[in-house]
């Protein structure tokens, strides 16, 4: 239904008339419409699932009302921390019992350490980053921080980005910036595979560069996948990964710093760090939990 309030509407009556026991919606589009079919008065548990953490929703009168019509619903989850705490900034009144961190599964016998794994591939390091080409992926922040390692650094270490190119002329600029700085040898662009666990799997690294995330699913991937990962101090991230390896994505030599310090650790340094990164995410990102604690939230 193209119409918006016709499509409200024929929700709405969908919903009411389906004899429920519960709803989860996901996205704030979803969540108004299901939060609106509940008025006057409903039978039905309603769950609505918030997954941006963009701080636009700060700002945006539209956005800040989607959250306020929570208070309809008898539960709000989120898939990180900072979510949830931009939600209570916008609504207040929101009350805490009523929100939830549930962060998002991983299918573990997709993302695995590979038996076949050989660190240092033609004597490089190779950082594997998953993300599409927007400037708030930052691409622009690594390319200086890269910019400024020492030559011997620079030598060893290659940089694969997997992603579209779809939003904007970041890439383009980026890769002006490459060549002006004399860094094509260390990052090569590929557009996104299927198999990308493939390619993780043989990284020596994993990084993530933006100014912000909701719950990054290539980072919990990576932690999946046994490999250290080197990401932006936004979201939930520092949660998931050891601060050491987190910096400000706004500072060049804090992403320089990082770079160099994982550069320069030794083998055994990398296999312990990405030991504890799939412990945790087995702990974190298992179906089992998380499925329990979504019919907890429908049935109690």
């Amino acid at each position: 239904e193209p119409n918006y309030f016709k499509r409200l509407m024929k929700m709405r009556r969908y919903i009411r008339e389906g004899n429920f026991d519960a709803v989860l919606s996901f996205l704030e589009a979803a969540n108004f419409i299901c939060e609106i079919a509940g008025l006057p008065k409903r039978k039905w548990k309603l769950v609505v699932g918030e997954r941006s953490a963009n701080p636009k929703i700060l700002k945006s009168v539209k956005h800040r009302t989607y959250r306020w019509f929570h208070l309809l619903a008898d539960h709000v989850v989120a898939n990180s921390h900072e979510n949830i705490k931009m939600v209570r900034k916008i609504n207040p009144f929101l009350s805490k019992k009523k929100c939830h961190v549930i962060y998002n599964m991983v299918d573990f016998e997709k993302w695995k350490p590979s038996e076949i794994y050989e660190p240092l591939n033609n004597n490089k390091f190779k950082i594997v980053v998953v993300a599409s080409h927007r400037y708030l992926k930052n691409l622009n922040g690594l390319i200086e921080a890269v910019n400024m390692l020492s030559e011997e650094e620079k030598n060893k270490l290659q940089i694969d980005w997997y992603g579209e190119n779809s939003h904007d002329d970041s890439l383009q600029k980026a890769q002006n910036k490459i060549r002006e700085f004399g860094l094509s040898r260390i990052f090569n662009f590929y557009q996104p595979i299927l198999d990308i666990h493939k390619k993780v799997q043989e990284a020596d690294a994993i990084g993530l560069f933006s100014f912000y995330e909701g719950l990054p699913n290539a980072i919990c991937e990576a932690m999946a996948s046994g490999k250290p990962v080197i990401a932006s101090r936004v979201s939930d991230i520092p949660l998931l990964i050891d601060e050491q390896f987190t910096f400000d994505p706004t500072n060049y030599e804090s992403i320089t710093k990082r770079i160099s310090m994982i550069l320069n650790m030794r083998k055994n340094e990398w296999e312990e760090t990405g030991k504890k990164n799939q412990e945790k995410a087995l702990r974190l990102f298992n179906k089992e939990d998380i499925i329990n604690n979504y019919v907890s939230l429908l049935i109690d």
